[in-house]
């Protein structure tokens, strides 16, 4: 093998631009490195470099080879559409970032020097082409994507522009390219399936699929579980399947984080000189939709437990993708398991992440529900099209199926949906429905070819399989996008008129810590309407949205510091509100799932983690209403009474040991009641219930276990007089002590350096002693730290 990665030469089909460029790696990076563009994640310079996306380039690269052999490219993440030469001779010409590409260049090759050439056609102007030539035109989500025609692509969607991405149309080659020489037998998928048996004892079958030019004899190496299989075996021209069972009798499972370990396997397959490895999970994962007194269900039994999902979205780790590396992807992934987190999903408009990212959920035990990327657009049904959905979808689906954290695969995000938001499918339905089911079935027969064994959903949200029904409003069947807090400006109250099967999106916006923000934004673009601020907001009237929410439930904030944080504590607030609620339904309701986990670039948006991992409010809140067990207040209808409830996610009971306090502003408390029971497993129990009106001006805390603690308010907070804290700080190295003379509600810490608070967003009363850890990147730098709560923020 000749790896060809490395430094390549860049330049402008033109002629105007020539410099170096990393492969693997993206062009507009290399541009950003050479100082040709200015960084387009800083003030409005995202409109300066609109040019690079609209043109073509080239990449080149010299290599050497001593003989000439029947040989082969390895080719992953080449984005998009590109025409791969060999010393002028064209080897591949490539229209699927998602595809896995390995042409013959034998003829191509010679003694000496070879040049590579990868020529990227603009893939605006071709997505413009391929539309003209479509039977029909194929509408787009034009009011997220500002560059036109992207779903002729199969390229990220959000590449195009999202309502929380810029537009840039980033490209190049992100993944392997290499010159492989032709084995007798090549691998082209390693697949496994798991028979679990009575008694406990599993059975593993082992499918090796390879690849030959002509008959022949091949030696075949397989070992597991301290067991090996050597064997020889002859293969046909084509493709062979070489099959190998395994039987284990005491298997160790895996589990999902917070239910029992990650035990991991070694698979190890060698097949003609070919070394591949895989960590194989043994368990169960079977996903139950199935007719009830309410409508249909939606739940993972994984291992034989009904598992209530709890977590959240993933999109790109950056919108330049050579920025979302292999350490910022377990950073994220990391902190979603730190906040409770067992499942996330891989949304429909991004990318199916590279192996290190599913290695990353198998080692932590994050479930992953993976949509295929179609989301939020119409697409076409032409041959051409589909024989590109097809062989995509063939090698993603062996490409993941043997990871222990795959639950799901999802047919698309939001496509059933799309078929009523442009005026063309609204006024030919039938036309554009069997548009739709044509993509959808190649979809679903294509994973089902591929792996009889995959967990298939349609689509999301979606009521079921051949339901094309409204899934944003109806929420007695299948998975649910709730998006009315949000897009339709209700409060957050509303949560609590709808009874999801399991939620799968829903979500509120916030501002970018101002860390963050300072990496964008001068002094003079501090205000939530400045030029600036508009370009870092991608939902129409969304920083509109923000400040209106703002006047319903708190005072409004003094400074622009000020409403970045109470804008990030009422993200936080409405999450809380429908976690909460919709766990407390369960088992009606066995899954949340807020958008978003993570942010691509630094923007206004739904995330709960700011661009690069730094934690925003949410995600320390949702570390707290995500905890496997905890005890919550959930208000009637009529707002006349309050109920407790205690819920259980784990395998085994748990004791629950609550005290309700109400707490005057001036920090006068009185108790209420209390309640010491044991929560069943997976279960979900009322523990006591008391009148609101015993709340008279008060505040109503939650404890939990002596430990945790959250608190109802039962008006706005802006109807409190709440009182100045006088918050105080002792620092011991990178301990912090905080104490307050007043209640202080959801306390948040800054530093003026890189780091991470253990703790953030939380409540501290008088008479109490909060330690918090900060741990700085630079361990020898002196950190200054600004303190913020409600009444400091919005009161003196």
């Amino acid at each position: 093998m000749l790896d060809l990665a490395g430094q390549w030469k860049l330049q402008s089909a033109d002629g105007k631009h020539h410099v170096q460029m990393d492969v693997p790696g993206d062009v507009h990076s290399a541009l950003i490195a050479a100082q040709i563009i200015p960084h387009p994640y800083v003030g409005k310079n995202e409109d300066l470099v609109q040019w690079v996306a609209q043109g073509d380039w080239v990449i080149t690269r010299e290599f050497t080879l001593e003989r000439t052999e029947a040989s082969y490219l390895d080719i992953t993440y080449l984005d998009t559409v590109a025409t791969v030469l060999i010393n002028n001779v064209v080897v591949l010409e490539a229209q699927n970032c998602f595809r896995r590409h390995r042409p013959d260049v034998s003829g191509s090759l010679r003694v000496g020097i070879n040049i590579i050439e990868i020529k990227f056609h603009s893939n605006i102007r071709v997505a413009t082409e391929k539309q003209a030539q479509q039977p029909f035109y194929i509408p787009y989500a034009a009011q997220n994507c500002p560059i036109p025609n992207g779903n002729m692509l199969r390229k990220p969607a959000c590449d195009f522009g999202w309502d929380w991405n810029l537009a840039i149309a980033p490209f190049g080659l992100y993944g392997e390219i290499a010159l492989k020489t032709h084995s007798a037998a090549r691998i082209e998928s390693i697949q496994t399936w798991q028979s679990h048996q009575t008694g406990g004892t599993v059975e593993l079958a082992v499918n090796i699929r390879v690849s030959a030019q002509a008959a022949n004899n091949v030696v075949l190496d397989i070992q597991f579980n301290g067991h090996s299989c050597h064997r020889e075996v002859d293969v046909l021209p084509g493709q062979t399947h070489l099959t190998e069972t395994f039987h284990i009798d005491k298997p160790a499972l895996w589990w999902p984080i917070g239910l029992g370990t990650q035990h991991l396997y070694e698979l190890v397959v060698c097949c003609d000189g070919q070394l591949q490895t895989r960590n194989i999970g043994l368990r169960t994962i079977e996903l139950l939709s199935e007719p009830d007194e309410a409508g249909s269900g939606f739940l993972f039994v994984v291992n034989g437990h009904r598992t209530f999902c709890r977590g959240a979205n993933w999109i790109p780790a950056d919108a330049l993708p050579s920025q979302a590396t292999p350490a910022l992807t377990r950073k994220l992934l990391q902190a979603a398991v730190d906040a409770n987190m067992n499942m996330v999903r891989v949304w429909g408009g991004g990318r199916y992440e590279p192996d290190h990212f599913y290695e990353a959920c198998d080692e932590l035990g994050l479930l992953v529900w993976q949509d295929f990327m179609f989301s939020c657009n119409l697409y076409p049904s032409t041959d051409e099209f589909l024989n590109e959905v097809e062989n995509e979808v063939d090698y993603q689906v062996r490409r993941l199926g043997h990871h222990a954290c795959m639950a799901l695969w999802c047919g698309d995000n939001e496509l059933i949906g799309a078929l009523t938001w442009f005026d063309e499918s609204r006024q030919n339905r039938d036309r554009y429905l069997v548009n739709y089911d044509r993509l959808n079935r190649c979809i679903e027969e294509t994973a089902r070819s591929a792996d009889a064994h995959v967990n298939w959903w349609p689509s999301s949200p979606s009521p079921g399989v051949l339901d094309f029904g409204d899934a944003w409003h109806d929420d007695t069947s299948g998975d649910m996008h709730f998006w009315s807090v949000w897009h339709e400006g209700k409060d957050f109250a509303h949560y609590r008129d709808v009874k999801p099967r399991f939620c799968s999106e829903f979500g509120f916006q916030s501002f970018p810590s101002m860390a963050v923000t300072h990496k964008f934004a001068s002094a003079s673009d501090m205000n939530i309407s400045s030029p600036v601020m508009d370009a870092h907001q991608k939902n129409k009237g969304g920083n509109a949205r923000i400040a209106e929410t703002m006047f319903r439930y708190f005072r409004f904030p003094i400074a622009f510091e000020d409403f970045v944080y109470i804008s990030q504590i009422q993200h936080g607030l409405a999450m809380r509100i429908a976690v909460e609620y919709w766990r407390t339904l369960k088992p009606h309701c066995m899954g949340t799932l807020y958008w978003q986990l993570n942010d691509t670039w630094p923007v206004a948006s739904w995330s709960g983690l700011d661009h690069g991992g730094a934690w925003k409010s949410l995600h320390y809140m949702a570390r707290r209403f995500f905890a496997p067990v905890a005890a919550f207040a959930v208000p009637s209808k009529d707002g006349k009474l309050i109920s407790i409830m205690a819920v259980n996610d784990g395998l085994s009971a748990a004791e629950v040991d609550v005290v309700c306090e109400a707490i005057k502003p001036n920090g006068e408390r009185r108790r209420i009641n209390i309640s010491k029971q044991v929560v069943p497993p997976d279960f979900a129990v009322q523990l006591m219930s008391f009148g609101s009106d015993e709340l008279t001006g008060e505040i109503l805390h939650i404890t939990v276990n002596d430990t945790e603690r959250n608190h109802f308010a039962t008006k706005p907070y802006k109807s409190y007089p709440l009182e100045d804290s006088k918050i105080n700080l002792k620092q011991s190295g990178e301990m912090l002590e905080l104490t307050a003379r007043k209640p202080a509600y959801y306390v948040s810490l800054e530093a003026d350096i890189p780091g991470h608070f253990s703790d953030n967003a939380f409540d501290l009363l008088p008479g109490e002693i909060k330690t918090v850890h900060f741990a700085a990147e630079n361990k020898s730098a002196k950190p200054r730290f600004i303190i913020r709560d409600l009444y400091s923020a919005t009161c003196r």
